[in-house]
């Protein structure tokens, strides 16, 4: 089994709209530098997007009232990464949970920074919709 690890962030925003924002792909730019770049274009069911290790198509989970936002990342290698996502009631806030699972022939050190990453993403998110 590979080691997991849950990163998550309060947002102090109901969460209809956290999820309306985050599980929208044209969004992805505005706060997950760590998956998208730059603009992010819908080829079939499919999104592309540029990212800080190359061209990537993501393929998110349908629209859902339970805040689930799993997506599937296909590197340019043809590797597929599954990355479980969900935004959770808390209160009269949520807290977003993202799941991250350290891919085999990654190093700690690897999945440390993709760590990090994930965190100044979830960061980004709480502060565009706590504004």
């Amino acid at each position: 089994m590979n080691r997991v690890r849950h990163i998550s962030i309060p947002i102090a925003c109901p969460p209809e709209a956290v999820y309306r924002f985050a599980s929208d792909p044209a969004n992805l730019p505005r706060w997950a530098a760590g998956l998208a770049r730059s603009r992010v274009s819908r080829e079939g069911d499919t999104w592309v997007a540029e990212a800080p290790f190359g061209r990537v198509r993501i393929r998110f989970a349908e629209k859902n009232t339970f805040g689930v936002m799993d997506h599937d990342v296909e590197l340019e290698s043809g590797v597929v990464v599954h990355n479980p996502m969900r935004v959770l009631p808390n209160g009269e806030g949520s807290e977003f949970v993202f799941t991250l699972i350290q891919q085999p022939g990654m190093s700690d050190s690897q999945f440390a920074e993709d760590g990090l990453a994930v965190e100044r993403d979830l960061q980004a998110l709480r502060d565009l919709l706590e504004k």
